[in-house]
């Protein structure tokens, strides 16, 4: 299991001062919506020059048309992030031809397919879905699956399920991670550690945990360790 570090700072000078906190790490860093849209590609070339060993996850849930999808994917190969995402309601079609746009380069990055949003709570997710979040994230996860991605992203309560019915090599990243029991403020589906490494979980993402902590140099040793 590896740590992902949330980067969802405000501005983009807190995001570095964190990142400059934690750079002896050679862990994960998670770049959202609002980072990249604000911060753009030169963000993502910060990161490289703090630590050349980090690990950059794109997170931009790419969600539309099938071609539009795979001209984006194409786009964020020349970024050289590490991992990205699309959304698996997208359906089968798109994340096929995301994946086969791809096959033409030599490496790639890894690229998850988003299930249902650790925000959702049961009530909410049904009313768009229809389904159960563990009935439909399973339903996403053979989707994403057939159609040759590497893994989903998924609360840590849906991963050992969706491993039975994939593969164990199938990966899972779970958003929603509260290392030490804090509180889970905006997320409904939230886990420890151990919870998360007990359900085969490759990839945990901490958030508010790390950078609000005083030291958060001290809380990612702490996960490390854990791990």
């Amino acid at each position: 299991m590896q740590l992902c570090v949330a980067l969802d700072l405000p501005t983009k000078k807190e995001n570095l001062d964190l990142i400059y906190k934690i750079k002896e790490y050679p862990i994960w860093l998670k770049v959202g919506l609002r980072s990249y849209i604000r911060d753009g590609e030169e963000f993502l070339k910060d990161i490289k020059k703090i630590n050349p060993d980090f690990k950059i996850f794109l997170d931009l849930k790419l969600y539309d048309i099938p071609n539009t999808m795979a001209d984006a994917a194409e786009s964020i190969m020349g970024l050289g992030v590490d991992m990205f995402n699309v959304h698996a309601s997208a359906g089968k079609r798109a994340m096929q031809e995301v994946m086969g746009r791809l096959k033409k380069y030599e490496s790639r990055p890894i690229v998850l397919a988003v299930t249902a949003l650790t925000s959702f709570n049961e009530e909410e997710f049904s009313e768009i879905y229809a389904r159960s979040i563990t009935e439909k994230a399973d339903q996403f996860a053979k989707d994403a699956y057939e159609s040759g991605l590497d893994g989903v992203v998924c609360s840590a309560y849906e991963s050992a399920s969706i491993k039975k019915i994939t593969d164990k090599t199938f990966m899972t990243l779970t958003p929603g991670i509260r290392p030490f029991g804090e509180e889970a403020a905006d997320q409904q589906r939230v886990a420890d550690v151990n919870f998360a490494k007990s359900a085969g979980v490759d990839f945990i993402v901490v958030g508010r945990p790390i950078y609000k902590a005083e030291d958060p140099a001290l809380v990612v040793k702490k996960i490390v360790e854990q791990i």
